[in-house]
């Protein structure tokens, strides 16, 4: 029965120590895929910058999208395709990603911004991480 667990008149397949992955390191897979994404996406919008000249307003918008795909790709990365507790990875992800972006931003403008500002950006990334995880948990796996 190698590899193989009886439990209750059940074949239980035991995965081995290598291939099981802590909360932790799929977060920060995760995280890590989310800033890739940003990175990839503000260099592409800075680019396209140069060409379109929008307004503060246009990129205040894309700046949102930014970040909320990248919490979502931070989310799949986390959970996969049909995986178990994506409400909550999903959250995580956001979570970290927004802590992570607040904190940066605060160390490099220089400016303080209101604690409600920060709140706000931190809620908006548990809130999307949430939804993102939940749908990315809702796909069937093929």
């Amino acid at each position: 029965m190698s590899g193989y667990s009886s439990s209750v008149g059940k074949n239980v397949r035991r995965r081995s120590a290598r291939n099981r992955k802590t909360v932790w390191s799929r977060l920060l897979r995760g995280l890590l895929s989310a800033i890739g994404v940003t990175l990839a996406g503000v260099l592409l919008f800075a680019l396209l910058m140069q060409w379109l000249k929008p307004s503060d307003a246009v990129i205040r918008v894309v700046n949102q999208i930014i970040k909320l795909a990248s919490i979502f790709v931070g989310a799949y990365v986390t959970i996969g395709r049909g995986g178990d507790n994506g409400l909550l990875y999903g959250a995580g992800v956001g979570l970290s990603y927004m802590l992570l972006g607040v904190v940066l931003y605060a160390l490099l403008s220089g400016q303080q911004l209101p604690f409600t500002a920060y709140l706000s950006d931190i809620a908006m990334g548990v809130a999307g991480g949430g939804i993102a995880g939940a749908i990315v948990a809702g796909m069937r796996k093929r």
